[in-house]
């Protein structure tokens, strides 16, 4: 296999050289792949968060006043490890929630069961408004699916599901706050 210097590997980024991305896969994923595991991950994890460091690699170099400063590898490995740890810090924070919720459940009266049939029936509103592409990404993710394994199973490009998903959850998000319902609720809850 050709070595590329880091100055070769920038310019064919730039050129958008799709060759380059198999060098950059073979030559450096088992690095993030170490390092995501190492700190809990899968190996489906270590796949994304190549592919998303690449990703914001790419919108760096696009910039013509970039000059790299450190050797790409490193870049690029700090790049991921970054990702990673916010993956982390969100999953961690996800846990939490779900156990003050769990915690919180054995407390609950019965205005708060009626109020959670409330943001379910809201929520189940909201999602049923989404197009049907949009319900299909959100599900399978919520399904803890990588995106690319969603990409996979819906026969979608990775960027167009990464995109897509936040655009959805988005929507939904505003939906649901737009929900006469949901509004009432929130009044009651301030006063």
């Amino acid at each position: 296999m050709k070595e590329f210097t880091d100055s070769e590997i920038i310019e064919c980024l730039r050129n958008r050289d799709s060759y380059v991305v198999g060098y950059l896969s073979d030559r450096y994923l088992p690095m993030v792949r170490i390092m995501v595991m190492n700190l809990g991950g899968t190996p489906e994890d270590a796949r994304d968060i190549f592919q998303e460091g690449l990703m914001i690699l790419l919108e760096r170099i696009d910039d013509r006043n970039f000059t790299l400063t450190c050797k790409f590898r490193t870049l690029l490995y700090c790049i991921s490890e970054n990702l990673w740890k916010s993956v982390i810090r969100q999953r961690h924070r996800a846990a939490i929630y779900l156990n003050r919720k769990v915690d919180n459940e054995s407390e609950t009266d019965f205005t708060d069961r009626i109020d959670d049939t409330t943001y379910r029936e809201i929520f189940r509103r909201a999602f049923d408004s989404i197009e049907s592409t949009g319900k299909s990404i959100l599900r399978l993710y919520w399904e803890e699916n990588s995106l690319q394994e969603v990409a996979t199973k819906l026969g979608l490009t990775y960027g167009y599901v990464k995109k897509k998903k936040s655009e959805f959850q988005s929507q939904l998000i505003r939906k649901v706050k737009d929900d006469p319902e949901y509004r009432r609720i929130m009044r009651k809850e301030k006063k």
